[in-house]
Parts: structure tokens; sequence; C-alpha cells
């Protein structure tokens, strides 16, 4: 019976592989722009992008002299907010920090734009009271790798 279910999948034409557009074999990820006062975190949002593209998708990451599209953007804005206190002293318990940005890729040979998307943000949460005791920095890193994740899944080409 249950070797009937699993060949019953077979040539049915399914995949769970991500759908990417073929026509490139590369990516040039530039530094991002930072437009808010949080430094540095346009270095990890791009190399947060980097290390997903390589993982996830078929492309390589150039340099942009010779990469088929680029992929570029600004980090427009850092919102960090407390989402609960603590009973006893009124202590941040739990924190949100939601990572804004503005990108678009695109075919450096046509110029085309491929993807462009406005407003779109990624969020992380961190514990600043004790015992946990995380820092914001660990909130802005989940914040920045959610973000990366889903810039890459955007990526994908149509069914």
């Amino acid at each position: 019976m249950i070797a009937l279910f699993v060949l019953s999948g077979v040539g049915c034409g399914y995949s769970t592989a991500e759908l990417f557009p073929e026509e490139y074999q590369s990516v040039a990820v530039p530094i991002f722009d930072n437009r808010t006062f949080y430094r540095g975190i346009e270095y990890d949002l791009t190399e947060a992008l980097v290390k997903e593209i390589e993982q996830r998708t078929p492309y390589k990451t150039m340099d942009a002299n010779v990469a088929d599209t680029l992929l570029s953007g600004t980090v427009s804005s850092v919102v960090v907010q407390q989402l609960s206190r603590t009973r006893e002293g009124g202590l941040p318990q739990e924190v949100q920090v939601t990572v804004t940005i503005d990108y678009d890729w695109t075919d450096q040979r046509s110029g085309a734009k491929i993807t462009s998307r406005r407003n779109f943000s990624g969020v992380g949460r961190y514990v600043p009271t004790q015992p946990v005791g995380e820092s914001f920095e660990i909130g802005q890193h989940a914040a920045v790798q959610r973000l990366a994740r889903d810039v890459v899944s955007s990526l994908r080409g149509d069914w």
C-alpha cells in the first residue's frame, strides 16, 4: 500500500525545488545603502543575501562588472518596538526589531527590472531581560536573516 502511494507521485510533474529564472547565471550584490542611524546593518544584510543566494539559487555571486544581474537596495528604516514588559519594574520583556528595505533586481544586459519591491520588511525578536539577557543585535540579526531569506524567495520565477 505504501509503495503504491509513493509510486503514484512519480511522473506527476510536481517538484519541491524552487524555480528561479534560468536565463541568468550570476548576481552582483553591492552593499546596500543605509538611510537609518543603525550603522553596519547594511553590511549584515548584504552578507546574508550573498549567503542565501549561494545556498538556495543556481546563481553565483560575482562582481558587478561581470554579473548578469544586479541586486541593489536601501535599508529605509529600522523600528524597535517593545512588545511586553516585566510585571516587576516594567522593564522590556520582549522587543521586536523590524528592518524595512527597498530593492531592485535588474538585468544588467538590458537594464530591465526583473523584480522591484518597496517597503519590504523582516522582523526579529529578542528578550533583553534576565535570565535570557539577549542584546539588540540578536533581534537585528534575526530580522536581517528573515529579510534575506524572503528577498531570495522573491527572486523565484512564476510557475
